[in-house]
């Protein structure tokens, strides 16, 4: 089979798969491959997309995933794969059905020092599984392309020649149909109620409806994440973080866990006591079990057996209140605009049926804070790389998913500026790619402010602070941005960030809203604090 040959049948079995879109990384040795693609995409099959930068490929196509598109990325053989790794790591521990397909030269000069040629089967590790391929792939690798819920790896054996004889003119083809999911079922039972354990319910990442509803029928306080799908509703806490180092938490005799919980330590704190119940649905991704002593596993929908208790409910629901008041009070007494405020004015402008996604450290934990519950049925997507939650590419996987959701939503990212610096180049595209309404904004406050509420944030280590972890760097937001032709904007007070929101541009543009530092473990510990009075 020539590499022409072997390139379009792949494409093929990619489409076949429901694949929407794919993002390729410019290379000789997958040169059969783009050829490929750019026939599909101009008889209509598929979307294309290009990027120099196989990180940012793999993260923009992770994007595009995250929100629906199913996308595959493509790159040439050597250091090109290995650049993709962190993307499919974060694929495998979120379980998003990322296909990626890498150039190989054929088996024939594998071990004999050819340019380029590295052992890439088996590249991503015992987490994802390489199928090698030398000819069309099989029944049993398109089963698994098409039913994967994560990353699914092709490594291509391709020979020279590597440029087509001929245009590809693909006909129609066929799109299985997405894999039709068992209902759950309601036939497993909690109990509530008077005499009943004292219960909350915990949204991690990804948790979707099911917690939101279990919480509301059962009466029972919701501790959602931003990123769960399930912060809508009356039963949601906006500050359940801060209420978790109340005595109110030391009440808590169970605990429902859906999702991925990644943020809070109060929460994992909380999940490691030996005097609570844990019940736990699974997850998707590697590793499905729990980092915590799970007592009942459900697989099934929860019926509530009994009539809410609505005291329990309403002790937390007075007790957020309270603190929620206490916590903008503190903030208004600032000088001047802090992170918080940062994350609080992102919240407001997200609208209905808009997205937002979220940079890891502290953004993420300051809209946990900041952003109130919204209401059931509002469609907002609020989507977050908690995976392995590192700091790379998170511009490129924004810039994905703006692009993977319709052209009228409103489409906003929130990251620090360590990590918009990580992934600047995510911000490099073609005159030819698709640049999405997406508003960017950059809590910049030079450095990395995370560390400073840490362990390494302490007094004892203020000499070695800024030069390990405070990392200032001093860099110009305004210029890098220009480099690319990207509009910018600083702004220094909420005002000016809300009208800076309230009147985006079109196409990508950056908001960079400067904060300081300076206070921020005193600040985080006034907080924390508010709640233990």
């Amino acid at each position: 089979m020539t590499a022409t040959e072997l390139a379009r049948s792949v494409v093929t079995a990619l489409i076949q798969a429901r694949v929407t879109d794919v993002v390729i990384a410019p290379g000789s040795r997958n040169a059969p491959l783009s050829f490929a693609v750019l026939d599909a995409a101009r008889a209509g099959l598929v979307r294309l997309h290009t990027r120099i930068d196989e990180r940012s490929a793999g993260f923009f196509a992770l994007g595009l995933t995250k929100v629906g598109s199913r996308a595959a990325v493509m790159c040439t053989s050597g250091t090109a794969v290995a650049n993709l790794h962190p993307a499919v790591l974060e694929a495998a521990h979120a379980g998003v059905p990322l296909a990626v397909v890498t150039a190989d030269r054929p088996a024939r000069l594998r071990e004999t020092g050819a340019n380029q040629v590295t052992d890439q089967v088996g590249i991503f590790g015992n987490l994802v599984e390489t199928v090698d391929l030398d000819a069309a792939p099989g029944e049993s690798a398109l089963e698994a392309l098409d039913t994967a819920h994560g990353p699914v790896h092709w490594n291509l054996q391709l020979d020279v020649p590597l440029t087509p004889p001929d245009r590809w003119e693909p006909a129609p083809i066929d799109v299985h149909p997405e894999p039709v999911r068992p209902e759950l079922m309601i036939h497993e039972s909690i109990e509530t109620g008077a005499g009943t354990p004292l219960t909350v319910v915990v949204a991690g990442d990804d948790a979707g409806p099911p917690s939101r509803i279990l919480a509301q029928d059962g009466g029972w306080p919701l501790l959602a994440e931003p990123s769960s799908g399930a912060r809508t509703g009356d039963n949601a806490l906006r500050s359940y973080r801060l209420l978790l180092e109340s005595p109110l938490a030391e009440r808590i005799q169970r605990v429902v866990v859906y999702g991925h919980p990644t943020l809070s330590r109060p929460v994992t704190d909380l999940l490691s006591r030996s005097d609570i119940e844990i019940i736990a649905a699974p997850v998707e991704g590697v590793w499905p079990a729990r980092p915590f002593r799970v007592d009942r596993t459900i697989r099934t929908r929860l019926h509530v057996d009994g009539t809410p208790d609505t005291a329990w409910l309403e002790e937390w629901r007075s007790a957020d209140r309270e603190v929620s008041r206490q916590v903008d009070r503190l903030l208004h007494e600032q000088p001047e605009m802090t992170a918080y405020d940062v994350s609080a004015c992102v919240a407001r402008a997200l609208p209905d049926g808009g997205l937002l996604v979220l940079g890891p450290s502290n953004p993420v934990r300051d809209l946990d804070l900041m952003m109130r519950p919204n209401r059931v049925g509002g469609r907002r997507k609020v989507i977050a790389n908690r995976g392995l939650a590192g700091i790379d590419g998170i511009v490129s996987t924004a810039i994905g998913a703006a692009v993977g959701r319709p052209s009228s939503t409103r489409a906003l990212a929130l990251m620090g500026d360590v990590t918009f610096l990580h992934d600047a180049g995510g911000l490099l595209l073609g005159p030819e790619e698709v640049r999405p309404d997406l508003t960017i904004v950059v809590a910049n406050d030079d450095g990395g402010s995370i560390f400073a509420s840490l362990e390494q944030g302490a007094d004892d280590y203020a000499d070695s602070f800024e030069r390990l972890f405070g990392t200032p760097h001093g860099t110009s937001l305004e210029a890098l941005c220009a480099a690319h032709r990207i509009p910018h904007l600083a702004v220094t007070s909420v005002p000016e960030l809300e009208a800076a929101l309230a009147s985006p541009n079109g196409g990508i543009e950056v908001v960079e809203a400067v904060v300081s530092r300076a206070d921020r473990r005193r600040f985080d510990l006034a907080i924390r604090a508010l709640a233990r009075s």
